[in-house]
């Protein structure tokens, strides 16, 4: 299963990178025709970096997640190993239930939404709202699995 969730997160960064890569070409059209006349203003443009730019937050707060990345607050002061882990364990649990919140509520967000079609690209709506449920569901394996080796690491730390 690691190897899995491993290679899963390495396609993650991969499609990350190509998501901001294809962000640019929408917003440099965007740019370019609102201060010069050599390209007409396209509608499609600003609906498409909007459409990229959600893809872009939920897969990258997948990645933050994977790696240990997302929002963190110190606000004790610096406790033994086996605390600390147990702390990040515990923290790691409200995350679980957010996850789980962002699942649930992504797959009815998605159905609402899965016989419509955007505005300007004409494109169905399910493209763009399957995100949330698809990225709940890794934060929930991504977790789970980290807070399983966490409590594998526990017994061998004072």
């Amino acid at each position: 299963m690691q190897k899995f969730l491993d290679g899963i997160h390495r396609f993650l960064i991969w499609i990350l990178a190509v998501t901001v890569v294809l962000l640019m070409v929408p917003v440099s059209l965007q740019i370019f025709s609102r201060f010069t006349e050599l390209i007409p203003r396209y509608m499609w443009t600003e609906e498409m970096s909007r459409f990229m730019f959600i893809w872009m937050v939920m897969i990258g707060a997948t990645v933050g997640v994977r790696e240990g990345l997302h929002f963190d607050v110190d606000v004790w002061p610096s406790l033994q190993p086996r605390a600390s882990l147990l702390l990040k364990m515990v923290s790691n649990l409200f995350v679980i239930a957010f996850a789980a919140v962002v699942l649930y509520w992504g797959i009815e967000f998605t159905q609402f939404g899965w016989n419509q079609s955007s505005e300007l690209a004409d494109m169905p709506m399910w493209w763009i709202f399957i995100a949330w449920p698809l990225c709940g569901a890794l934060w929930l394996a991504f977790l789970i699995d980290g807070t399983l080796r966490d409590m594998r690491r526990l017994p061998s730390i004072s």
